[in-house]
């Protein structure tokens, strides 16, 4: 009979705690494999900090020397939100009996999960503590010692609390990303500040895009369209490089490098309708 735990998640970033999660269940005596399985995108979110590729890419590499762990991109690879349901029903394909391992902050929200009723018949839960939550009898309990907020981890990285493996690597990472959002928010701020209307940004990162992000925003005319442009040439510089600036009255077009800005008039936007085909490709959270 082949026995597995199925830990799934964000992982964004991953850090210790997920590794303790793995250490303890490893020392269960019921369970033969740990599969970690990271999601493309959390069924109840919008966006991720990092690519869903970055966080696999970099749990492979965690637990690369660890035979009784598997990092499946069964979710990742299938570029949408999976429901975990869907995941169990073609692990179950080749596994006897699944544990699924979820932390304690997501009991109260476990009844929304899709197909719950029949996830519940499915999977015999494992619950990770966290947060002084207190779990109900009915479920089993994985005590941990590490208890690390994924959210607060980004906010403020602490290289401590990151597997020695890629510290760096992820700490870069989102101190980049903390410097992008903040670039974002300084380009909307400059274009709304000077009467810019319907501002929209679209991550394009996991995206087949030459770009990482994309902002629109609307003009009330062809002159306030390039008084727009001049603003943020003036209030930008010397912090952003333009590297091409393609203008007209109608519609400008500023390349940052890896972010690209379209200003445009109502007509202009209404016409060739750039948020549709952006969106298709992303829109950020």
């Amino acid at each position: 009979m082949k026995r597995v735990a199925l830990y799934g998640g964000s992982f964004d970033p991953p850090h210790i705690g997920h590794k303790a999660v793995v250490e303890a269940l490893k020392e269960l005596d019921f369970i033969d494999k740990v599969i970690i399985m990271p999601t493309f995108l959390n069924p109840f979110k919008d966006s991720s900090a990092a690519p869903s590729a970055l966080r696999l890419k970099w749990l492979q590499k965690i637990f690369s020397e660890d035979e009784d762990v598997e990092v499946s991109a069964l979710e990742v690879s299938q570029n949408k939100k999976v429901p975990t349901i869907e995941s169990v029903e073609q692990l179950l394909k080749e596994y006897d009996k699944i544990y699924l391992v979820i932390g304690a902050d997501n009991l109260k929200t476990l009844h929304k999960w899709h197909r719950y009723d029949e996830l519940k018949e499915l999977v015999t839960f494992i619950v990770a503590h966290r947060d002084n939550i207190k779990v109900p009898q009915e479920f089993l309990q994985l005590d941990v010692a590490v208890d690390i907020s994924s959210t607060k981890l980004r906010e403020n990285i602490d290289i401590s609390k990151l597997p020695k493996c890629c510290a760096d690597e992820i700490a870069h990472y989102y101190n980049t990303r903390k410097t992008m959002q903040k670039r974002i928010e300084n380009i909307t701020n400059i274009l709304d500040k000077h009467k810019a209307e319907a501002i929209e940004v679209f991550d394009l990162r996991e995206k087949n895009y030459f770009v990482d992000y994309a902002i629109i925003a609307s003009s009330l005319g062809q002159k306030h369209t390039l008084a727009l442009l001049d603003h943020l040439k003036k209030e930008l510089k010397p912090e952003e490089s333009f590297n091409n600036v393609d203008e007209s009255g109608d519609w400008v077009v500023i390349d940052l490098g890896d972010i690209l800005i379209h200003i445009m008039t109502p007509e202009y936007r209404v016409k060739y309708d750039m948020e549709s085909f952006l969106s298709e490709l992303g829109r950020a959270e």
